[in-house]
């Protein structure tokens, strides 16, 4: 006998009632997986697959930018294309005044004229 047996008492395993649902939905077996499958499906179309598509639709808005368009950068400024290169675009925020920023920092593409009424 141990010391310990005094103060806490042991734990023993009982056994299943007999009778009880072995399987279903939530239990062992396949029917195990079930849960986690739904959940990574949810998952997916939740999370993933609307992710993915804004991805795509930046990445095509990137592709069709040209010079003269009027552009909102992920930091508040807003331009007007002045140069494109493979990976920055330079964008002229004033007059004589252009900064060179990276194609994936544009957030939007603004309709013509934009600029001018603000």
């Amino acid at each position: 006998m141990n010391l310990l047996d005094l103060l806490i008492a042991p734990a023993y395993a009982q056994a299943a009632p007999a009778g009880a649902p072995q399987g279903g939905l939530f239990g062992g077996g396949l029917g195990g997986l079930v849960l986690p499958l739904v959940l990574i499906a949810v998952m997916y179309f939740l999370i993933f697959r609307p992710q993915m598509k804004r991805a795509k639709e930046h990445r095509a808005m990137l592709d069709k930018l040209s010079k003269g368009d009027e552009v909102l950068t992920n930091g508040g400024i807003a331009g007007t294309v002045t140069d494109i290169g493979e990976n920055f675009i330079t964008v002229e925020i004033a007059a004589n005044v252009r900064i060179r920023v990276q194609k994936g920092a544009i957030a939007n593409v603004l309709p013509k004229g934009t600029l001018k009424s603000a």
